[in-house]
C-alpha cells in the first residue's frame, strides 16, 4: 500500500491519462496496521481504525482483491483467485504485467506442536486480535457462571507463547482489560486470573535492549504475571499447556505468537530466495539478478548498509518496511526514465513497546525509558506512522474519550457467527415439534 500510494502521487499526471497503470492485489480490501492490534484488542481503539480501506487511499489504482497463487516472472503473469472466481467456477485469473512489486509480508510460523493447530490462537490480523478480546471476556462469563473448579481454573488461565512484540504488548494490554474487567464480577478476584509469558530464549523484547527487556520481566511478574523464560509449549492437546520445564496449565487460551516465517507466495514463484525463504534482494530492493522485480519488507532479505558486519540483512519490522516501500517507488520511477537509482539506507533507531495502559519501555537514540515516558513515546510514534490524517485523528480522538471515560468490556462473539441465530430460527420453523 505505502508504494503505490506513492507512485499515486508521484505518477498522479500518468495515472489520469492512462499511461501508467497501479494494480493492487490483495486477499483484504484494507491494510492492516498491526503495532495497534494490541489496543484494538484491549478496546482502546476501535477495530475500523486499525485498517486502511485501501480504495479509499488509492483512488486513482486498480484494487483487485484476491489471493496470488502463483506468479510466474518469466512470462510476466500472476495468477489470482478472487471471490468472483470462486463463484464463477473459474479457479483463477491472470493478470498480465510489466513490472512486479512483491510485498506480501509475512504469516504465523506454526511450530508442530501437538495440539496447536486445534486449540491455538494468532495474532497477526485484526479478526484475531478481536476474535481473541471476545474470547477472553467469554471466558471471564464463563468462570463467573460455572460450578466446576477445574472448569473455572482453565477459564482464568491464560498462556501467551512468544516474547516478542507481539506477545508481550498483547498479553500486557488484555491482561490490563481483564483486571479492569473483573470488578463487574461478584465472585471473580484479579488475583484469580492467572497469566502465563512462555519464551524459549533467556530474554523478552530484544529489539529494546538486555536492560530494557530485564525491566519489562520484572513489571510483568510486579503485575503477577508468570514470566517462563528459556522454556517452550511442548504440547496443548486436550486443552493442557504442556511447558518443557514441566509445568502444566489446563487453559481455554493459548495464544501463539512464537515467530514469523515469510508468505507462502514466495514458494510459488520463479525468483531466487534465500536459506529463510525471503526473497534475495539488492540495496535498490530490486530482486538480485532478475529484472523488472521488485521487493521489500518482511519477504525481502535487503542488505542493510548500516550494520558493522558485512552480510548483516535488515531486520523484518515495521520500521524498515515503510521506508523500503518508498525508496522502492521512487527507484521504480527511476528505472521507467532512465535515471539511476538510490540504495536503501536507514540506520535503526531504536525500539518502543507497550506493556498495557501507561506502562512501556523503550530504547530510542541510546536512551533508555520506562514506564510511563515510554508508554508516551509508543503512542506518539506510531500515531505519528499511522497512514493518512483520517487515521490519526480519528485513532487520537479514541484515546482521549478512552481516558475520559471507562473502558468499554461487552464482548460481542456472536459477531464470529451472525447467522447462528437465525439459523435455528429457520430449523425450528421447519420441524415446529422442536420447539
Amino acid at each position: 500500500m505505502y508504494t503505490a500510494l506513492r507512485l499515486q502521487r508521484k505518477l498522479k499526471r500518468e495515472l489520469r491519462q492512462g499511461d501508467v497503470q497501479v494494480i493492487v492485489v490483495d486477499p483484504e480490501p484494507y491494510m492492516t496496521y498491526q503495532p495497534f492490534l494490541p489496543e484494538a484488542a484491549a478496546g482502546s481503539i476501535s477495530p475500523r481504525h486499525v485498517v486502511v480501506p485501501l480504495r479509499r487511499v488509492l483512488p486513482e489504482c486498480k484494487v483487485v482483491i484476491g489471493e496470488a497463487t502463483a506468479i510466474h516472472h518469466g512470462k510476466r503473469v500472476a495468477t489470482v483467485r478472487t471471490l468472483a472466481t470462486e463463484e464463477e467456477g473459474t479457479g483463477s485469473i491472470e493478470i498480465h504485467y510489466d513490472e512486479l512489486v512483491l510485498a506480501p509480508g509475512s504469516v504465523s510460523r506454526a511450530l508442530p506442536v501437538p495440539g496447536l493447530a486445534e486449540f491455538g490462537i494468532g495474532f497477526k490480523t485484526v479478526e484475531e486480535a478481536i476474535g481473541l478480546r471476545n474470547h477472553v471476556l467469554e471466558q471471564l462469563d464463563i468462570a463467573s457462571s460455572t460450578r466446576d473448579p477445574d472448569v473455572r481454573d482453565a477459564a482464568l488461565t491464560f498462556v501467551f507463547v512468544g516474547g516478542g512484540y507481539a506477545g508481550v504488548e498483547a498479553l500486557g494490554e488484555l491482561e490490563d482489560m481483564a483486571r479492569f474487567a473483573v470488578r463487574y464480577y461478584h465472585n471473580i478476584a484479579p488475583e484469580d486470573l492467572k497469566w502465563i509469558l512462555v519464551e524459549a530464549t533467556g530474554r523478552i523484547l530484544p529489539e529494546v535492549g538486555e536492560e530494557m527487556g530485564q525491566y519489562a520481566v520484572r513489571e510483568l511478574r510486579s503485575r503477577n504475571i508468570d514470566v517462563r523464560l528459556e522454556t517452550r509449549l511442548d504440547s496443548c492437546e486436550n486443552r493442557v499447556a504442556v511447558l518443557s520445564d514441566g509445568a502444566r496449565f489446563p487453559t481455554r487460551t493459548l495464544v501463539w505468537t512464537a515467530g514469523v516465517k515469510p508468505h507462502p507466495i514466495l514458494a510459488s514463484t520463479d525468483l531466487p530466495r534465500n536459506m529463510r525463504g525471503r526473497l534475495t534482494c539488492t540495496a535498490t530492493l530490486q530482486v538480485d539478478g532478475v529484472d523488472h522485480a521488485w521487493a521489500a519488507g518482511d519477504a525481502a532479505a535487503v542488505p542493510d548498509r548500516t550494520a558493522e558486519q558485512p552480510g548483516t540483512e535488515c531486520a523484518p519490522n515495521a520500521q524498515h518496511a515503510v521506508r523500503q516501500a518508498k525508496v522502492l517507488a521512487e527507484n521504480l520511477i527511476a528505472a521507467m526514465r532512465g535515471r539511476p537509482l538510490q540504495d536503501y539506507e536507514h540506520k535503526y533507531v531504536g525500539s518502543v513497546a507497550s506493556l498495557g495502559l501507561h506502562r512501556g519501555v523503550a530504547h530510542v537514540y541510546g536512551r533508555k525509558l520506562k514506564g510511563y515516558p515510554a508508554w508516551f513515546m509508543h503512542r506518539v510514534y506510531h500515531l505519528s506512522r499511522v497512514p493518512t490524517f483520517n487515521r490519526k485523528a480519528r485513532v487520537l480522538a479514541e484515546w482521549i474519550l478512552s481516558g475520559l471515560f471507562k473502558r468499554e468490556i461487552v464482548s460481542l462473539g456472536s459477531l464470529e457467527n451472525p447467522r447462528a441465530e437465525f439459523k435455528l430460527a429457520a430449523d425450528t420453523g421447519r420441524h415446529p415439534e422442536a420447539s
